[in-house]
């Protein structure tokens, strides 16, 4: 486990973050009515609620109005915080040049660049893999143009693939050549987000400090991706889901059931209700 994980007692937390894709949400993109009732019984404990996400904050919608979130929400991986009407408290973005390096490289590796400006999605084939699922999941369309044309407030840019190989070798090769000037992770296999330094799921539990006054040991953390240790790291619990691989698994204070079986619920249910 790591140091920072180490065991905070339920009845000292204060707020729980969770990631959306593959952790709130099935693989089909569900949220169930136990998850629903879980965020229900965390409130009625008096537990503050939030997600984090890659997706852009509107493209959390359809999980935000159900849970009825009331507090403040990170998209693109923290590159922007908003508020549930989504008025933006805070952006952090990729300097131009930078941008327009990570798109070099995710093309070397042939894999595909998506470009989030603002809050346009720009890509530059429709029909590309991916896109179409994407569309699907956020509930809005790209913009189909030249990803370089308008990189002067972008929040991430994403490598797409279905090379699963290749994906891993892209964030390697992303992480080494960009150092600390930005962060590059997978968010999901065929994922790979790169965002401002300082706009990723470690720094939403911090902004989620400053912007709340709850210490970030006070917080449970819940995740399934490689993108979600750097919050498992900050947090005072964290819980990973039981599809996550092995290294993220280790990662976690807790291991709960997949996604698929009610993997947040479960989660929630257990380690911080308390339930037998």
């Amino acid at each position: 486990m790591p140091q920072d994980t180490a065991g905070t007692p339920a009845s000292q937390i204060r707020l729980v973050l969770a990631d959306v894709d593959g952790t709130l949400v099935t693989k089909d993109k569900i949220l169930t009515p136990r998850a629903i009732r879980a965020v229900e019984r965390l409130r009625e404990r008096g537990i503050l609620f939030t997600i984090t996400s890659g997706r852009p904050p509107k493209g959390m919608k359809m999980v935000i109005d159900p849970l009825r979130i009331s507090e403040p929400i990170a998209g693109f991986n923290g590159g922007m915080m908003v508020r549930p009407d989504y008025t933006v408290i805070e952006a952090r973005t990729l300097p131009a040049d930078t941008a327009r390096r990570v798109i070099g490289i995710i093309r070397d590796h042939k894999a595909d660049p998506w470009v989030y400006n603002g809050n346009d999605w720009i890509v530059s084939n429709d029909q590309a893999p991916h896109v179409a699922r994407e569309q699907w999941t956020v509930k809005f369309p790209p913009v189909v143009g030249n990803v370089e044309a308008k990189l002067d407030q972008v929040v991430k840019v994403t490598g797409v693939s279905d090379d699963l190989d290749l994906m891993k070798r892209l964030e390697r090769d992303l992480q080494q050549a960009l150092g600390d000037a930005a962060s590059a992770a997978l968010s999901q296999p065929y994922y790979v987000d790169v965002t401002n330094r300082d706009a990723n799921k470690g720094g939403v539990v911090m902004a989620l400090e400053r912007l709340l006054g709850i210490p970030a040991s006070q917080m449970v953390t819940l995740g399934d991706q490689p993108n979600d240790v750097l919050m498992f790291r900050k947090s005072g619990m964290s819980i990973a889901m039981g599809q996550a691989s092995p290294e993220v698994q280790k990662q976690a204070t807790h291991v709960s059931t997949s996604c698929e079986d009610e993997g947040f619920a479960n989660g929630i249910e257990k380690f911080v209700l308390g339930d037998a």
